[in-house]
C-alpha cells in the first residue's frame, strides 16, 4: 500500500481523492495539505466523506509543513490537486517533493472525469478573471432558448462544514442563505440563479452528477479557478484573456485547458490591445489550431451613469480575480474610466484585518478594493473597510449585489458585465450544431 498526500486548496483535492483514491486497496490517503483558501488547514475531510478506511477522517495540514509530513509519515507519493499556479510553482513543489523522498504525480484529466448520461458543455478558462462566468450565462441561455433544461455544476468552493455541504442544490437566493454560501460562493451562484438556471456545487461530485441528470437535459460545467472539468464534456468550452497573452502557456492547468479545447473564446477584444489578441490567435495557431476561435466583447454597464460622472469613487472588484487571477483591475476600473469618475479613492490606507493582509500579499494591487469574503470575520472586515474609505459612492463591480452580503453605509453603483460576439453570432450557431447533434430527434420535432 503506497503512502499518500494530497496537495490541495479544499476543491480539487477532494475530488480527486473521491475518484481516484477512496476504497482503493492500493493507496492510504494519509493527509490533504491547504493553500491559497484562509482557514481550511487544522480540519478534517470527514469519514462520512472519505469511507471505511478512514474511521477517523483526514487531516487537513498547511502545506508549508510538506517536507516535514513527507519524513514523519512515510509519505511515498505526492500528489498535486490544486489549480490556477504558474508552471514553476508547481515544478518547484515537485523539487521539493522529490528531494524529501516521495514520488510526485500529476493526474490526467481524463482519469478524474466522470461520464454523465446526459450531454456535458464545459465552460472552462486559462486562467481566473478571464471572463468565464458570463460566458457561462450566455451558454445557459442560449441553451434555454434552443429547448434544453440546462442544470449547472459549478467548480467546488466547500468552506464550511463538509458533510453538510456533500450535494448542494441552488434554485432560490433563500438556498444562498440556507446553506451559509461565501461572497466567493454567492458571486458564482446568484447570477444563475437570478436567470431561471439551478445549480449545483459541494463536495462529491459523483453524487451531485447522479441529482443534476436527473433534474436537466444537458449539464453545464461552470468551471473556476482555470481547473480542468470534473465531468467528460460533449464540448469544451475555454476562455482565453488577452490583456493576459502568454498566461495560456504559462499556468496550471490552463495550458492543459488551452491545448485541449474544441473552442476557445478570446474575450475583452473590445479593451485588449490589437499586439495582444494577435499574441493569443499566434498562440491558438501553434498550440491548438483545431479549435474552433470566437472573439467576444465584454461589454460594461451600470444603470445610471450620472451617480458616477465626477463622484469619487471606492471600486469594488471580484476578489479572486485580483487575488490569485493577480490581475490589477477588473470591470470597476473600466466602468469609472468610462462612465467619468472624478478619483478613484485608493483604499489601502483604510483596509483593515484580513483585508489589509490581502493588500500585503497581493502587492500587484492599486486603488481597487478585492470583495473578500470566505468567513463571517472576513466579511465584517470588508463592511469595515468600506465604510472607512471616504467616498461618494461605491462602484460594486462583483458578479452579485454586495449589499445582499454586507452592509454598505454609502450610495452605491453595480457594474454588469455581459459578453457579445464580434461580428456573426457564433455562440448561438455553435449551440445550434451542439442541439442538431444531441438532442433527439423527435424533442426537435416537438419545438
Amino acid at each position: 500500500m503506497q503512502r499518500v498526500l494530497i496537495l490541495g486548496a479544499a476543491g480539487r483535492d477532494f475530488h480527486n481523492f473521491n475518484v481516484v483514491f477512496r476504497n482503493h486497496p492500493e493507496f492510504h490517503v494519509v493527509a490533504f495539505t491547504a493553500t491559497q483558501i484562509p482557514d481550511i488547514a487544522g480540519r478534517h475531510y470527514p469519514p462520512e466523506l472519505a469511507g471505511e478506511g478512514y474511521p477517523l477522517g483526514i487531516p487537513i495540514l498547511e502545506e508549508n509543513r510538506m517536507e516535514e509530513i513527507i519524513r514523519d509519515e512515510h509519505i511515498d507519493v505526492v500528489v498535486f490537486s490544486y489549480s490556477d499556479v504558474t508552471h514553476a510553482t508547481v515544478m518547484h513543489l515537485a523539487a521539493r517533493a522529490v528531494a524529501a523522498g516521495a514520488d510526485f504525480w500529476l493526474l490526467g484529466a481524463e482519469r478524474t472525469q466522470l461520464a454523465a448520461k446526459v450531454p456535458v458543455v464545459s465552460v472552462c478558462a486559462v486562467r481566473t478573471g478571464c471572463g468565464k462566468s458570463p460566458v457561462s450565462r450566455r451558454f445557459a441561455s442560449e441553451l434555454r432558448r434552443l429547448g434544453w433544461n440546462p442544470v449547472v455544476v459549478r467548480h467546488p468552493m466547500p468552506y464550511g462544514d463538509l458533510t453538510a455541504q456533500k450535494a448542494e442544490r441552488f434554485a432560490t437566493i433563500v438556498d444562498l442563505e440556507r446553506y451559509e454560501c461565501t461572497i466567493e460562493e454567492r458571486e458564482e451562484y446568484e447570477p444563475h440563479i437570478m436567470e431561471g438556471t439551478t445549480v449545483y456545487a459541494g463536495v462529491d461530485y459523483e453524487d451531485i452528477l447522479r441529482q443534476a441528470e436527473n433534474e436537466g437535459d444537458v449539464i453545464l460545467w461552470d468551471g473556476g479557478n482555470n481547473d480542468t472539468s470534473f465531468y467528460k464534456p460533449d464540448l469544451d468550452i475555454v476562455v482565453v484573456d488577452p490583456h493576459r497573452p502568454g498566461h495560456e502557456l504559462g499556468y496550471w492547468p490552463g495550458e492543459v485547458n488551452f491545448r485541449s479545447a474544441h473552442v476557445l473564446i478570446i474575450n475583452k477584444v473590445d479593451t485588449a490591445n490589437p499586439e495582444s489578441i494577435a499574441a493569443v490567435k499566434h498562440n491558438i495557431a501553434q498550440f491548438n489550431p483545431t479549435a474552433q476561435v470566437i472573439e467576444t466583447a465584454c461589454t460594461v454597464t451600470v444603470e445610471d451613469p450620472d451617480l458616477i460622472k465626477g463622484k469619487r469613487v471606492l471600486v469594488v472588484e471580484d476578489g479572486p480575480t485580483l487575488t490569485h487571477g493577480e490581475m490589477p483591475y477588473g470591470a470597476g476600473v473600466v466602468a469609472a474610466n468610462r462612465f467619468g469618475a472624478a478619483k478613484m479613492v485608493d483604499p489601502r490606507p483604510f483596509a483593515v484585518g484580513s483585508i489589509q493582509k490581502t493588500f500585503e500579499k497581493f502587492t500587484h494591487l492599486g486603488k481597487v478594493l478585492p470583495a473578500m469574503g470566505y468567513s463571517e470575520i472576513q466579511r465584517h472586515e470588508l463592511e469595515t473597510s468600506i465604510a472607512r474609505t471616504p467616498c461618494d459612492v461605491v462602484l460594486v463591480a462583483t458578479p452579485i449585489d454586495l449589499a445582499r452580503a454586507i452592509r454598505l453605509d454609502k450610495p452605491s453603483v453595480r457594474v454588469r458585465y455581459e459578453v457579445e460576439e464580434i461580428g456573426r453570432p457564433a455562440i448561438t450557431a455553435l449551440l445550434n450544431r451542439f442541439t442538431k447533434e444531441y438532442k433527439p430527434a423527435e424533442e426537435l420535432a416537438r419545438r
